[in-house]
């Protein structure tokens, strides 16, 4: 069963060293890159380059380098023409040897901003247009889970009718009817617990991407798709790290139904990123993590077009939700 990627949304699952490659649609305005991996034992410095070109010669729009040198610090900068220009650097290293992180730009009209572990870290003023940029380079004594490039602009090849990058209130992607829909606006670094609408209810295609830290003491989380003038949930998807297990389940008309449980492989666990992409189906869920089959659920709620809201609640950080 293949993994389909929700327009707006790029991914790259364990990429291998050094990873370059050209940026879906190319840079643009309103465009997140979010990196996710683990920082080497014995790390020493690494980077992330947005490139002007993939040669060795090309430019350097922006070069983020990571320093575990003595004097730890997080360097910035820009190279034209092979001259690397002023360097700004922050003494504060956000990253640990040894632990997960997951790394955000998001790139805005004055400034590449960048985000650490859910902390705004640095905001890198624009010296080159990003409309150059091409390529992103990365690179060091780190493993790289994943890279998803987010919003901005499709590649041709998936793009047979325009789309807004992140449509206003009452706006929707339009696709082609073979693709998945993400209809609302994404939302960066929400609050838990999380409530969302589904505006139009949940309909065939629709992709629902979640993406978030499990806690380092969470004993567990809760996604519900739920039907709000019920309170029917048509699918409750329960990780619990105290017993290694993710429960689903469905709740209608006050009763909880037979659990389900088996699963090829366990993503979550503590102190770990996820990366949750569920699709409505006809008859079923289609549920991935990082990119994996996790597991299908099929529908007990026929009418699932009532659901209406989706809920997250438990022991973890959001970093992004689009519904």
């Amino acid at each position: 069963m293949a993994f389909v990627p929700a327009p707006g949304y790029q991914p790259t699952y364990n990429p291998t060293l050094p990873y370059i490659q050209p940026i879906p649609g190319g840079l643009s305005l309103g465009m997140s890159i979010y990196i996710q991996g683990v920082a080497s034992e014995h790390m020493k410095r690494f980077f992330v380059n947005f490139m002007v070109g993939q040669g060795p010669e090309s430019d350097i729009a922006f070069h983020f380098n990571p320093r575990f040198d003595g004097w730890d610090k997080v360097v910035f900068n820009t190279q034209q023409g092979g001259r690397w220009g002023s360097e700004e650097k922050k003494r504060s290293m956000p990253f640990r040897k040894g632990a997960p992180f997951e790394l955000v730009f998001m790139v805005l009209a004055e400034h590449y901003k960048v985000i650490v572990n859910g902390n705004p870290f640095y905001e890198f003023g624009h010296r080159l247009p990003l409309q150059m940029v091409t390529h992103l380079h990365v690179d060091g004594d780190l493993e790289l889970q994943s890279i998803n490039f987010i919003g901005g602009q499709q590649p041709p090849s998936q793009r047979p009718v325009t789309i807004p990058a992140y449509p206003g209130p009452g706006q929707s992607f339009q696709q082609p009817s073979n693709l998945p829909t993400m209809e609302g606006p994404p939302t960066f670094n929400p609050p838990v617990p999380f409530t969302g609408r589904l505006q139009g209810g949940l309909i065939t295609r629709r992709t629902i991407i979640v993406k978030g830290y499990v806690l380092p003491s969470a004993k567990s989380f809760t996604i519900n798709f739920k039907v709000g003038a019920s309170g029917d949930l048509a699918l409750h998807i329960n990780p619990r790290m105290t017993e290694g297990a993710v429960v689903r389940n469905s709740y209608l008309n006050g009763s909880w139904g037979a659990e389900e449980r088996n699963l090829s492989h366990n993503p979550f666990g503590p102190g770990r990123f996820f990366d949750l992409s569920i699709r409505c189906g006809m008859d079923r869920f289609k549920v991935y993590a990082n990119g994996q089959h996790l597991f299908d659920y099929s529908h007990r709620l026929q009418a699932f077009q009532k659901v209406d809201t989706v809920e997250i609640l438990g022991d973890i950080n959001l970093s992004y939700v689009q519904i």
